[in-house]
């Protein structure tokens, strides 16, 4: 499974590449504009982004060349009615790693995705496995152990493990959990949080040694080895 943003401004066009990429089995995200996109690739983790080339706000170049210069190495497939020769050559000397002329069959899009994937990653690129202790997410395998121990885990529980993961060490407030792992850009005045926190901590730390997620009252969770 891989974690995928779609940078698209037209909304058929972007369902339709949300909805395939989820059937497929992925996590695909969506920015309506150039601006937001640029901001979520490099405030989050992603495996690949799909980049529209004419967007409000910030062309799909621009994104692109704003990202390497941040030391943000992604793999990029570009998509651009703009299809000539010069076109592609403009944007893979912009920093794309493909370019996918449209209109495009599915199929042909699926496999390069899977060709970008395949690649080789850099040593700037964001690791698919995380650990903390002897906790082990994988990203790739949609999978997570502790120690010996298989841990089956349903997606949104993934998802929450994944982004504690990501910033283990620190502490993640609600605002930043509700916004990143359940995309609400408002409190829902619900206890959907504290549910999921409560399951995951039962699954991870129950019948461990050693607890590893923590609530921090007040500010929020975090997860840590009890070494650190």
């Amino acid at each position: 499974m891989l974690r995928i943003l779609v940078i698209e401004d037209d909304p058929e066009a972007a369902s339709y590449l949300v909805k395939g990429l989820s059937e497929l089995g992925h996590t695909a995200d969506h920015a309506a504009d150039g601006q937001n996109g640029l901001q979520m690739a490099l405030l989050s983790s992603y495996d690949i982004l799909i980049v529209d080339r004419m967007l409000p706000k910030l062309d799909g170049l621009s994104i692109v060349q704003e990202l390497r210069r941040e030391g943000n190495h992604t793999p990029v497939l570009i998509l651009s009615a703009l299809g000539q020769v010069d076109d592609r050559v403009k944007g893979l000397k912009a920093g794309g790693d493909d370019y996918l002329p449209k209109p495009y069959a599915f199929t042909e899009l699926q496999a390069r995705i899977e060709a970008l994937a395949r690649r080789p990653k850099s040593a700037n690129q964001v690791e698919t496995t995380y650990s903390v202790g002897d906790l082990t997410l994988d990203r790739m395998a949609h999978s997570c152990r502790r120690g010996e121990t298989e841990i089956p885990l349903q997606p949104r529980e993934f998802r929450l493990l994944e982004y504690l993961m990501q910033h283990a060490g620190q502490v993640v407030t609600r605002t930043m959990l509700l916004e990143n792992v359940w995309e609400y850009h408002f409190d829902p005045q619900t206890n959907v949080i504290d549910v999921h926190i409560s399951r995951l901590r039962g699954k991870i730390d129950k019948g461990f040694e050693t607890p590893l997620l923590h609530t921090i009252r007040g500010a929020g969770y975090t997860i840590r080895d009890a070494a650190h």
